[in-house]
């Protein structure tokens, strides 16, 4: 995976344990190609955890990437210590001039509450406008995809009773779909989250596109028609474990909290879990950055190649 992270990132030293491939400052100071650029947004409070599990994902790519770590506001964390914050992330104000191949901004823990109520909505509003004119490709993920749906189209989501949790299985909607080429019939995917947008919701609108879908768990990855942003409700990045740690996370807020179905063995929660999506999840980063960012964006990067830039064109 030649992707450029800091040499002291913690996330270098767990990937390189799994015999994936991440290229060190050091090493990529020494290729002579212009290297795509990437911005991942981390709205998760526990960072470090999301950036192995994204960095994870952006794996088996033969681009070389330049990843930048952003933050949307330099309030303390809670989870994530200081130190690591100052050495690896920039704040999204000292960024938004430059121009991007590419950005994923993750999911939060809101779940439940009103859009304008959260602290930052404004703030990332602004995101959500500016990557528009500054970045050729946008990957939202759950919280962030509701909420830029919300923004963008006026998508307003629903609230389940119960949290959906667990592993489901999908099906490509379109099978010469490039975001999904190279998909088997069927795949799982991880879910974890109270919202919902109905089908009929995004069909309403012609600029979207429904790219991938499950019975259970409803739509999964909608994307724009012109590529330059995708949605996604539900986690490929997960570790096989996350769901567990969720579940105990939410059992000790709520005996009564809902198992992940479809997820431990036997459903017996004494049990480890597996993953059984990571190589679907892998390669839904891959064909985004390949179909929907480096055949698209254009060599010289600036706000007016970004907008002139015609996606249908490109096979």
């Amino acid at each position: 995976m030649p992707i450029k992270i800091p040499n002291e990132l913690p996330a270098l030293s767990v990937l390189d344990k799994e015999n994936i491939f991440v290229m060190s400052e050091h090493r990529a100071a020494n290729q002579d190609i212009r290297p795509m650029k990437v911005a991942i947004l981390n709205l998760m409070p526990n960072k470090i955890e999301t950036e192995v599990q994204i960095l994870r994902m952006l794996s088996n790519t033969p681009l070389q990437i330049n990843i930048d770590f952003v933050r949307i506001h330099a309030n303390e964390s809670k989870h994530t210590p200081k130190e690591h914050l100052d050495n690896f992330y920039c704040l999204f104000d000292d960024i938004k001039d430059t121009q991007y191949d590419g950005l994923i901004i993750t999911g939060a823990p809101l779940a439940l509450l009103e859009y304008e109520k959260v602290t930052f909505w404004d703030k990332i509003c602004e995101v959500f406008d500016w990557a528009e004119n500054n970045v050729t490709s946008t990957m939202f993920s759950c919280w962030a995809a509701h909420a830029a749906l919300y923004h963008h189209y006026g998508l307003n989501r629903h609230l389940r009773k119960k949290k959906l949790s667990g592993v489901y299985q999908h099906s490509p909607v379109d099978p010469k779909e490039q975001l999904t080429r190279g998909f088997e019939e069927f795949f799982n995917v991880p879910h974890s989250r109270y919202g919902y947008i109905d089908k009929a919701d995004y069909l309403s609108v012609s600029e979207l596109k429904i790219i991938a879908e499950s019975e259970e768990a409803g739509v999964y990855v909608v994307a724009s028609k012109n590529k330059q942003q995708v949605y996604l409700t539900g986690h490929p990045e997960y570790d096989a474990t996350t769901l567990d740690e969720e579940y105990h996370r939410d059992l000790n807020a709520d005996e009564n909290a809902v198992m992940p179905e479809n997820y431990y063995p036997n459903n017996d929660v004494n049990k480890i879990p597996h993953s059984s999506w990571r190589s679907h999840g892998s390669l839904l980063f891959t064909n985004w950055l390949n179909y929907y960012v480096y055949q698209i964006t254009p060599y010289l990067l600036d706000a007016s190649n970004i907008r002139a830039r015609q996606p249908e064109n490109q096979v």
